[in-house]
């Protein structure tokens, strides 16, 4: 018998988090960070409807902090098992989540301070530096395609995912009476097939039950060569401009795809001599961990290397460590580029940045990727004027631009070509990971496609005996 708990990412792209019980076992898929409106995230991220101490392991799709991210707050409130990841999930996990505690702590002081200025009780954090580090020695380690025993008849394999290093889909095979088995497969996030530097995602065969994730069933995205090309569109513009091109993206993944396809221009002959600066020790240490696990490179990256070269670098790029480092670009006169954390602009330095760059009609601002509701990145993309940053309203004068092609995940081309390689067995899909009418969208495809059973499950739904 199985059971499904949807506690995250249900009818929404962010805190994944799928309670599965099966033969006493209760093993949680993944455990991300809830990211929205502050005063609802704050509320769901710390009031989990899942005891920690009745869980018995964990199982990791990846390292994005919203799958990933709420993980020491199990280890704070008692919970005891393994997490179970890839190992490059596991590297990056490392420094993803010392730099999330880093974070919510230094916004918990500036909230805090405010607070007691009011006379109101102060917050405590939701997790600090120790319980990371405590959750990190609960970490173990397996390689793709290796069954790894759970015990009562329960195990799970690793299958390559393709969204980021170290993503991956997790094939969950469930033992019951006599002869019976059930097998789950949950795609945690899909890549999209070719993108840079990774492999494309895997098709396991055999599953009864799926979760696909529906972020974007009711998309397509352009072609990488379309990439490039506007890439060095905006790069000629900023020339032209001598004005400044913002990229907020994530530390992981989205960074190094960026880096990637600059090294490709320039190798090319295709892109102006132009000062790129990658403001964020996170992506820095992230893209070492990219040139540690190489292993997961595609044909195409790892042809770069075997001729001498670092498919993430190229003249003029400098990564920044230092505040002051930071700082000095506000001063610094176009052309440049800044690529900076974090992706939905909800934190990190491109805050700043962009604070001081979307008043001026010259600059560019490009989003490239997905920007959940009520970030500040969405309202970018929504073009909200005046924006508000840091409590202060400021004109967006800036141009906004998107390319979708760069996003890690799947689109409905991609999520269905998966899917028809993976559906022959399966008897019922939950489409979670996307906002309502992705989910929608979804069901509508999934029965499309041949399979009549498909349920979008809201936060808090339960399907038993699945």
């Amino acid at each position: 018998m199985i059971n499904i708990n949807f506690h995250g990412a249900a009818q929404t792209t962010t805190g994944s988090m799928h309670l599965i019980e099966a033969n006493g076992l209760r093993i949680l898929l993944d455990c991300g960070l809830y990211q929205g409106r502050r005063k609802e995230a704050f509320h769901k991220n710390r009031d989990m409807a899942i005891d920690p101490r009745t869980i018995d392991a964990v199982i990791l799709s990846h390292a994005h902090i919203d799958h990933c991210g709420n993980l020491p707050t199990l280890a704070r409130n008692g919970f005891k098992g393994k997490v179970y990841s890839t190992p490059a999930t596991r590297d990056l996990c490392e420094i993803l989540l010392r730099d999330s505690a880093y974070l919510q702590n230094r916004d918990l002081e500036y909230v805090n301070k405010k607070r007691a200025q009011l006379g109101k009780n102060l917050f405590d954090p939701l997790y600090e530096e120790q319980d990371v580090l405590r959750i990190m020695k609960q970490f173990q380690p397996e390689p793709l395609k290796r069954q790894v025993n759970l015990g009562d008849g329960v195990s799970f394999v690793f299958h390559t995912a393709g969204h980021i290093l170290g993503s991956a889909l997790t094939q969950l095979d469930v033992k019951e009476s006599g002869s019976r088995s059930r097998r789950l497969l949950f795609s945690g996030d899909l890549g999209q097939p070719d993108q840079p530097i990774l492999k494309n995602y895997d098709m396991p065969q055999g599953a009864d039950i799926l979760l696909i994730e529906s972020t974007y069933a009711d998309r397509y995205h352009p072609s990488h060569e379309d990439v490039k090309g506007r890439l060095k569109g905006f790069i000629e513009d900023i020339h032209q401009q001598r004005s400044r091109l913002i990229i907020p993206a994530f530390s992981v993944g989205r960074t190094q795809q960026i880096l990637y396809y600059f090294n490709r221009l320039h190798d090319e002959g295709r892109m102006p001599r132009t000062p790129v600066y990658v403001d964020s020790p996170l992506s820095l240490n992230a893209t070492k961990i990219y040139a540690k696990h190489r292993a997961c490179y595609d044909d195409e990256a790892s042809d770069i290397l075997r001729q001498g070269q670092d498919p993430m670098k190229f003249p003029d790029l400098r990564f920044l460590k230092t505040a002051d480092e930071s700082r000095a670009l506000n001063e610094i006169e176009g052309p440049l580029v800044i690529i900076s954390a974090s992706g939905m602009c909800e934190g990190g330095r491109v805050v700043h940045h962009l604070k001081h760059a979307v008043g001026n009609p010259r600059n560019i601002i490009l989003i490239v990727g997905y920007q959940a509701e009520h970030t500040l990145g969405r309202r970018i993309v929504n073009r909200v004027n005046p924006l508000k940053i840091f409590g202060e309203e400021y004109p967006l004068n800036a141009r906004v631009h998107t390319i979708n092609a760069l996003s890690a995940h799947a689109d409905r081309t991609a999520l269905m070509r998966w899917f028809d390689g993976v559906k022959d067995n399966l008897s019922h899909v939950f489409a979670v990971h996307g906002d309502l009418d992705k989910v929608t969208a979804m069901q509508t495809l999934v029965r499309q496609h041949g399979v009549q059973r498909v349920d979008a499950p809201a936060p808090g739904d339960c399907f038993e005996n699945v």
